[in-house]
């Protein structure tokens, strides 16, 4: 219900409507709250991966069908023939696509041409090396881009800031390949601190053959085993591979940083805790910090997919056996159909992390909303 107003000077003119006491003006439409924001981009995850795989689908068999890429040149053309049709690759492609497409929704993603295995069990084995390998670069990045640059920040246009920086470009302009030869060269081969491959060495191999449920990481199987040699072991293996990934993250976690804290050291709130006498490193840590860490966490998810990328040359210059590495080596053997499956499953692994970055950003800061 509204009430009106005539104003007696005009004499009759339009009323004016009011609204009434116990009833808002109008209802202003909100952008949806956290449950919507996260609804949809769980949502999102679904094209992405959608999309993705169907390109790799289809570039894949331009240059013709899996079986004549991967055995092509091995046996006769009848041979050949024959296990095109057993496979199916003779009939239309888009009809192979939806068969594949139908395969995927149900777990099946086919098995590989080069050594038959399910891709599955490929995904299963080698998926957790790349994670554990990611885990430690992002620690990595996490120290030294964080402690970096807040120090940057702290001393802004002064020699220990423009030192930082220039490590800070030196850090992600330098291809991940290069670093990591650079770190074997040093470390492995001439100084010999570290191991040169692998994730573990021959007699931490036969130590974790001891373990009957082993889960999907070395280092937490070392630890349960409650053996310091062998938890040692892992991680000297580790070492060099993380910082080779992790260092360009790191670099571009500096800057970020930097200039957030920047930012956030010039804010009012920051200037009367100056005022009252907050030191410096204090004001730094515990008032500045936190705000400026919040893009950190926004671009978690692009540097995630960056590391999953480096992770391929990562893990050929190291020999570290998780998905990057059995992908270059598929790729080599031409076995479409396991590249198809880990390219899938990294896609995958970068929708999700996406998604937990975003939901982290909106948990952090309320203003990330749709």
């Amino acid at each position: 219900m509204t009430s009106a107003i005539e104003t007696p000077e005009d004499g009759g003119a339009d009323p004016v409507a009011l609204p009434s006491p116990g009833k808002p003006a109008a209802k202003r439409r909100r952008g949806g709250g956290l449950g919507r924001y996260i609804l949809v981009r769980f949502l999102l995850i679904i094209p992405t991966v959608l999309i993705l795989m169907t390109v790799v689908f289809f570039l894949m068999r331009i240059t013709g069908d899996p079986i004549t890429a991967a055995l092509g040149g091995r046996l006769t053309p009848d041979q050949l023939a024959a296990r095109r049709a057993e496979a199916g690759y003779d009939r239309p492609l888009i009809v192979q696509y939806f068969d594949y497409l139908g395969g995927v929704l149900t777990g099946d993603f086919g098995t590989t041409y080069t050594d038959k295995q399910p891709v599955t069990h490929v995904l299963a084995t080698y998926g957790s090396a790349t994670a554990e390998l990611v885990l430690y670069a992002v620690i990595v990045a996490l120290v030294i881009g964080v402690p970096l640059g807040m120090i940057a920040a702290r001393y802004r246009d002064r020699a220990p800031d423009a030192v930082l920086r220039i490590l800070a470009i030196l850090g992600y302009a330098t291809p991940v390949f290069f670093v990591g030869l650079l770190l074997k060269l040093i470390f492995s081969v001439g100084l010999g601190w570290f191991p040169v491959a692998g994730r573990v060495s021959s007699r931490g191999e036969l130590s974790m053959g001891q373990i009957l449920n082993p889960s999907p990481f070395y280092l937490l199987d070392a630890i349960r085993l409650g053996d310091p040699s062998l938890i040692l072991d892992v991680l000297s293996h580790a070492v060099l591979p993380a910082i080779a990934l992790g260092v360009l993250t790191g670099g571009i976690f500096l800057r970020l940083v930097r200039t957030n804290l920047i930012g956030t050291l010039e804010m009012p709130y920051v200037d009367s805790a100056r005022s009252r006498g907050v030191g410096e490193p204090r004001l730094v840590a515990r008032h500045a910090l936190r705000p400026a860490l919040i893009p950190i966490v926004t671009v978690m998810g692009m540097q995630i997919a960056m590391m999953l990328g480096g992770a391929v040359l990562t893990e050929t210059t190291f020999e570290w056996k998780g998905l990057g590495f059995m992908l270059a080596q598929y790729m080599q053997a031409r076995d479409y159909v396991a590249v198809q499956g880990i390219v899938m499953m990294l896609a995958v692994i970068v929708a999700v992390s996406n998604f937990l970055v975003d939901v982290i950003a909106a948990l952090i800061d309320p203003r990330v909303r749709y």
